[in-house]
Formats: C-alpha cells, sequence, structure tokens
C-alpha cells in the first residue's frame, strides 16, 4: 500500500508542478495545496468507498467474509461512523407497465370553463396542495364528498409533500370504505402527477403511491 501510494503521489507531483510552472524541488504539498488538488490515494479510497456502499444500499452486495477482499472497505466505511449503516432513499427501478388508475392533465381553461368541475373529475373528489415555508414543507387534504380535511407538516420536499398528500388521499379512500364507483384527486403539480404517470421509477414514495392507487382502483 505504501508503495501504491508513493507512486500516486509521484503522478500528482508531475501533474501539479506542470499545472503552476513551479522549479522541480518545490515541496510536493506546497504545489498541491495551490492548485486545490487533494491527495489521490483519498480520492481513491472515497471513490471505493462510495462504489461500495451504494450497491449495499440497494441489497445488491451479499458477502460471507467482511475482512477479506473487497468486502473490508465496506466494513471499515460502517465502523467509521454509524450513519453508514442507514439505508439511502433510493431503490432499484420498478415498472408500472398497467396502471389501473389514470392521470389527467388540464389546462387552465379547462378547469375554469363553465360551472362546476370539469367534466373528467367525478366521484369522490379530493383536493390537495403542498408548499414550502420558512417553518418547513406543509401540504393540505380535502375531502370535498367527505367533508374531510387534513394537514400535513414535515422536513421534505415541495414534490415528496404533493406526493405524499395524494398518498394520504389514497389511504382515506381505503378507510372510509364508500361504495363509490369512481374517485378523482385534484393535485396541481405537474411534476408529482408525471412521476405517477411514469411506468419507471427508483423513488420508494413514487412506487408506494403507484402501489396505493392501483389497489383501490381494482
Amino acid at each position: 500500500m505504501a508503495s501504491v501510494k508513493k507512486k500516486l503521489g509521484k503522478v500528482q507531483r508531475l501533474a501539479c508542478l506542470g499545472i503552476t510552472g513551479a522549479i522541480r524541488m518545490t515541496p510536493a504539498g506546497a504545489v498541491e495545496a495551490l492548485v486545490g488538488l487533494p491527495l489521490l490515494d483519498l480520492v481513491i479510497q472515497g471513490e471505493a468507498r462510495s462504489a461500495a456502499h451504494r450497491p449495499w444500499s440497494l441489497g445488491c452486495w451479499s458477502y460471507l467474509h467482511p475482512q477479506q477482499g473487497h468486502s473490508c472497505i465496506l466494513t471499515q466505511l460502517q465502523t467509521s461512523d454509524p450513519i453508514f449503516n442507514m439505508r439511502i432513499d433510493i431503490m432499484k427501478p420498478v415498472f408500472n407497465l398497467e396502471p389501473k388508475y389514470r392521470v389527467t392533465m388540464l389546462t387552465r381553461e379547462e378547469w375554469t370553463r363553465g360551472p362546476g368541475t370539469p367534466p373528467v373529475v367525478k366521484g369522490l373528489v379530493w383536493f390537495m396542495d403542498g408548499s414550502w415555508t420558512v417553518e418547513g414543507t406543509w401540504a393540505g387534504v380535502y375531502g370535498q364528498s367527505a367533508n374531510r380535511r387534513l394537514s400535513i407538516s414535515g422536513n421534505a420536499t415541495v414534490f415528496q409533500a404533493e406526493v405524499h398528500a395524494i398518498l394520504t388521499c389514497v389511504y382515506e379512500i381505503e378507510t372510509q370504505d364508500q361504495p363509490e364507483k369512481y374517485f378523482s384527486i385534484c393535485s396541481d403539480s405537474q411534476a408529482a402527477l408525471k412521476a405517477l404517470q411514469a411506468t419507471k421509477t427508483a423513488s420508494p414514495l413514487v412506487q408506494q403511491c403507484q402501489q396505493g392507487l392501483n389497489e383501490i382502483s381494482t
């Protein structure tokens, strides 16, 4: 390891000398500081740890000998800080090829044209919206047919709040168990609607929402 580290240091020193035009006797640490380059061995270690942590977080790394071979990289990473034992908010891409629900995006003119709601909105009607404030991210849910109002808050992005609000509507529809054939969830978030409309997703929250919509649509 020491010999490899020494060779990497020589390569980086030559690059730094070429960039700065410094004389050959200039210490390697000085030219590296001037250029702002981290040590190559530290960069390689960081890339190796990142490459090891990602497949482990996705459940793709199963090792029998944690102290041998490349598995020791992951073991050292997880023992260095407990946070690296946590899973990340990402998953293998999944496909929703035959959704049992329909996503319809209406224009502003279609919403405002004529009295009442657009003809596509029927059955149990729910409205939801999310927003960001200095106190945090908020989302509101209103069930027009059930006369139900809910407020959700937490540390999340506006997109996550919008999708979570739709998921809350799904839970409310499931618990009320009303004999309605149709239901409509109205949202002004194109990002959330397009995510639910997509056939491929790598977001656990979006996948959970898609599954919930499919269940109540059967």
